[in-house]
């Protein structure tokens, strides 16, 4: 069985504006901002409110991820986490059926 390779990837995706908000408030709940910065080794973080979804990698993604967001891989200011599938669950989102979060590492 051979490998499929993808030379595009659409990862682009709308939210409903309900879901959004829900999303956002579990990604900026307390408990979940001590357990990334713990993770991160940080003091404290802060959501940007920017996500993206995981894109396959290929010749033109080789991170995994759009473009924008190749800044943040690797940068020592920012963290990026893999929401959590109950977070997806709980505000209502199954397409796209995974995302990824960007923090702020801050102090």
């Amino acid at each position: 069985m051979g490998l499929k390779v993808l030379e595009h990837f659409d990862g682009s995706f709308e939210l409903e504006p309900a879901a959004q908000e829900s999303l956002f408030n579990l990604l900026q709940n307390e408990a979940f901002l001590q357990q990334v910065s713990q993770q991160s080794q940080c003091q404290q973080v802060e959501f940007t409110k920017l996500l993206f979804q995981p894109v396959p990698y290929s010749t033109s993604t080789p991170k995994g991820m759009p473009h924008e967001f190749e800044k943040y891989h690797g940068a020592k200011d920012y963290v990026i986490v893999n929401v959590p599938p109950n977070f997806m669950f709980n505000a209502k989102i199954f397409r796209p059926s995974r995302l990824c979060a960007v923090y702020h590492k801050l102090g």
